[in-house]
C-alpha cells in the first residue's frame, strides 16, 4: 500500500502523509475506513511507531482522519481534501498564467500543453498500470 523512498529527501513521515493523502484522494481510501495501526504500519514498513503516529497525528490536524479512542483512526470526508487540493492547484495554475503572461505567452499554448501533459499523463499511468498487472503493451509477445 505504502513504499517509502528512502532517496527522497523529505521527512519519512511526510511521505507517508503525502501517500495516504493520495489514496485517499484516488479512492482507494474512503470515508470512515479503518487505517492500520500505527503498530502494525510501523511494522509493515520496518520504520519506528513514533514516525507513524507524528504522520497520523499530521494527517488528523489536516482533517484527513479522525480518532475514536480506543477503536483507531478512521478516514474523514474526502471530499474536504479534494476540495483542498483543487484551490492549491488551481492557485498554482493562476501563478503560471501570470508568468505565462508576463512571458508572452498566450492561453492558447498555455491550453494546447495541458492538454498534451494531461493525455500523456493518462497514458503513462495506463502503462504503469499495465507493468502492475505483469503486462506491458509496448512489448506484445514478450514475458518478463
Amino acid at each position: 500500500m505504502i513504499l517509502i523512498d528512502y532517496k527522497d529527501s523529505r521527512p519519512i513521515y511526510e511521505q507517508v502523509v503525502d501517500k495516504f493523502r493520495l489514496l485517499i484522494l484516488n479512492g482507494v481510501l474512503n470515508k470512515d475506513d479503518k487505517m492500520p495501526s500505527v503498530r502494525a504500519l510501523a511494522m509493515e514498513l520496518s520504520i519506528n511507531p513514533n514516525t507513524i503516529q507524528r504522520a497520523y497525528n499530521e494527517l488528523e490536524r489536516q482533517g484527513c482522519i479522525y480518532t475514536v479512542k480506543g477503536r483507531g483512526n478512521f478516514i474523514s470526508d474526502p471530499e474536504s481534501l479534494k476540495e483542498e487540493y483543487r484551490r492549491e492547484i488551481f492557485g498554482k495554475l493562476d501563478d503560471v498564467c501570470d508568468l505565462a503572461d508576463k512571458a508572452g505567452i498566450g492561453p492558447e499554448e498555455l491550453t494546447a500543453h495541458i492538454e498534451v501533459r494531461s493525455s500523456a499523463g493518462t497514458e503513462s499511468e495506463n502503462r504503469q498500470g499495465d507493468k502492475d498487472n505483469g503486462t506491458d503493451k509496448g512489448k506484445e509477445g514478450e514475458q518478463s
